[in-house]
């Protein structure tokens, strides 16, 4: 694992499950839980984690590896079960909140898929999970394209090919491995921290020919790259906004269950108010996502015109190389959402200058730059010594996270049925009680909001808040 893939598996407990998930409604008609097992069996070579557990090194002396897991069971991981009539969607959302509130088995591979029968209109719906040590948002939408099908025309899949596991390695093997990475591992992080912010990894051949020929002399004191600059620059203006005055009850200790719940937009109505009011689809996301926050803020009695509710903005740097690797390749910046602005156009201009501001100051290749420090040695041993503390550390600069995933603009299938609805889900850590996922397909941007589940009974407000919002901006796109 990669130290941030460890970080999501080693900060995970009794409270904080840290799995990413989604709810997807298909047209019927539903199928048999045996074909649902014969399908996924076939895609499985495909994606050879799916067989893979964890395991850790003793004493936390490296990173977790993945190894496949000897006594691997389809049928453990592929779960059935029904909504009982009416089946609608309140039900559907009452149901996955408390699946998703369920810790994976660390023991075993880690992931889930549960069948659910029963929705309205001859509809049915997968609950799929998978643990953040595996994917990240965009690895996630990677393994949806190669789990489900382009096409609707389907054949059942013939008998499944043997699948042998590897041996899995001794515990003195574990600790070999993770002592050489140990001396090699820092001198990669070393070079790719460097290159994320624009500095010499290494000296070029002319600067040593140099210093053998004239001295220390002749090495003149390297000049700080455009990057560094930018980042420099910009990190005092991101610093700056953790000084801004934010709501304090979306930060608190976070208990076992969840609330869960969705909203949908359409995607040529989001263009729409991009065309005429301009910012990214990004920017209007978050803007609706501040107004949302700012009427259950009102609600709670607690907004004030100077208030706002920072959140990190997970941003993805996964290179083009990398695409269909499952793994966590993100940088989070932060964005301050103006929730005491009453004016839905100012609340877009100021979320479009800071947003403006973090691309172009370099800030998620500094950040990145920071996160690839925990793939050095010693951060396993942290993370682990973290984990275990009687007293979680709990922070209150960040109040939710917002992360909008670019999801495939064309139909998706499963044994010949069509995706209709993809709902994300975002786990909660770290003192933060509710955060937003934002996932696109077939031209409508699908929000799933997660709450604690006694932090937040008031989700709905934020939700409804949400929709409201972004009508808002349409209202005023229209008068122009």
């Amino acid at each position: 694992m990669s130290g941030l893939d460890a970080s999501f598996y080693l900060l995970e407990d009794e409270n904080t499950p840290l799995h990413v998930a989604s709810v997807i409604v298909f047209e019927g008609p539903v199928p048999s839980y045996g074909d649902l097992i014969r399908a996924i069996v076939a895609k499985l070579p495909l994606v050879p984690r799916y067989r893979q557990r964890v395991r850790s090194v003793p004493l936390h002396l490296g990173r977790p590896v993945w190894t496949d897991d000897p006594h691997f069971q389809v049928l453990y991981h592929v779960r059935h079960t029904a909504l009982p009539a009416p089946g609608n969607d309140e039900q559907l959302r009452n149901l996955a909140g408390r699946v998703l509130a369920q810790r994976l088995d660390p023991d075993k591979p880690l992931w889930e898929i549960w069948l659910v029968e029963g929705l309205t209109e001859g509809r049915w719906a997968m609950i799929a999970k998978v643990h953040h040590c595996m994917v990240d948002g965009v690895a996630g939408m990677d393994l949806a394209t190669v789990m489900f099908d382009m096409s609707p025309d389907y054949e059942p899949p013939g008998e499944p090919e043997e699948w042998v596991p590897e041996p899995e390695p001794s515990a003195l093997a574990l600790l070999r491995d993770s002592a050489q990475r140990a001396v090699t591992q820092p001198l990669g992080v070393t070079r790719d921290v460097a290159r994320s912010l624009g500095l010499p990894a290494t000296p070029g051949l002319d600067t040593v020919i140099r210093v053998l020929d004239g001295g220390l002399g002749q090495l003149s004191p390297p000049r700080p790259s455009r990057e560094l600059r930018d980042f420099a620059l910009g990190l005092s203006r991101a610093t700056a906004r953790f000084i801004h005055p934010s709501a304090g009850s979306l930060n608190g200790p976070i208990g076992p269950h969840r609330r869960w719940c969705w909203q949908q937009l359409a995607l040529d109505d989001v263009k729409t108010v991009r065309k005429a009011l301009g910012g990214t689809v990004n920017d209007i996301v978050l803007t609706a996502v501040t107004a949302g926050y700012r009427d259950l803020l009102n609600a709670r009695g607690e907004l004030t015109y100077d208030t706002c509710v920072r959140s990190a903005v997970p941003v993805s740097v996964r290179g083009k190389d990398e695409a269909g690797e499952l793994n966590n390749r993100v940088a989070a910046v932060f964005v301050n959402l103006p929730v005491g602005v009453d004016d839905p156009l100012e609340r877009l201009r100021r979320v479009r200058e800071q947003t403006d501001d973090v691309k172009g100051s370099n800030q998620a290749a500094g950040t990145k730059a920071l996160t690839r420090l925990t793939d050095t040695a010693v951060a396993p041993a942290l993370l682990s010594l973290a984990a275990r503390l009687p007293v979680r550390l709990r922070q209150d600069l960040v109040q939710t996270v917002t992360t909008n995933v670019p999801g495939p603009n064309f139909p998706l299938y499963v044994m010949g049925r069509r995706v209709l609805e993809m709902h994300p889900y975002v786990p909660l850590t770290g003192g933060i009680r509710v955060a937003t996922a934002i996932v696109s397909y077939c031209g409508q941007l699908h929000f799933g909001i997660t709450g604690d589940f006694d932090a937040m009974p008031d989700l709905d407000v934020l939700s409804k808040g949400v929709l409201g919002g972004f009508n808002e901006l349409l209202e005023e796109a229209a008068k122009r």
